[in-house]
């Protein structure tokens, strides 16, 4: 179950640091999960620069940042490397992760319905409680938001 001030939904994907990155393994540390649409996309860049510019300030607050997206393994690898993301992306090919934090959307691109993930950031406290989370995600202006919120746990 999806709820605020309730325990996240546990999972488990391959990460780009060639393990496999599950939630329980992170309690103790507040967690930044964003879902996004597509590797090396203007927005999704712009996205992961952002949280990048920030990266020690999240490290100070004792948080971790990950990055989510249908992508493969293999195209993860190639954008985190092209952008020297400090922070690992998540490989979620089979949509599982996707529909657990209910970010796949229907949308419509150039007169076609596709579904896709609608940019969403999710807020994991220490303890591993949902405290936060974000839909329809506008990159100008979001990281910092995100990085007040994490300023405002315990």
């Amino acid at each position: 179950m999806l709820a605020i001030n309730h325990l996240a939904p546990e999972f488990t994907l391959p990460s780009t640091d060639g393990k496999i990155f599950s939630l329980r393994d992170f309690i103790g540390k507040n967690i930044v999960l964003y879902f996004y649409p597509k590797d090396c996309t203007s927005g999704c860049t712009q996205q992961g620069q952002d949280f990048t510019e920030h990266y020690k300030k999240f490290a100070s607050l004792n948080t971790i940042i990950v990055g989510i997206s249908r992508d493969t393994l293999k195209l993860h690898m190639k954008f985190k490397t092209e952008q020297q993301f400090p922070f690992e992306l998540l490989a979620d090919v089979d949509q599982i992760v996707c529909e657990l934090y209910k970010v796949l959307k229907e949308k419509v691109m150039y007169g076609k319905k596709t579904r896709g993930i609608e940019r969403s950031t999710f807020l994991i406290d220490k303890k591993g409680i949902l405290r936060r989370e974000w839909r329809k995600v506008k990159v100008s202006g979001h990281v910092r938001e995100v990085l007040l919120a994490v300023g405002e746990l315990d």
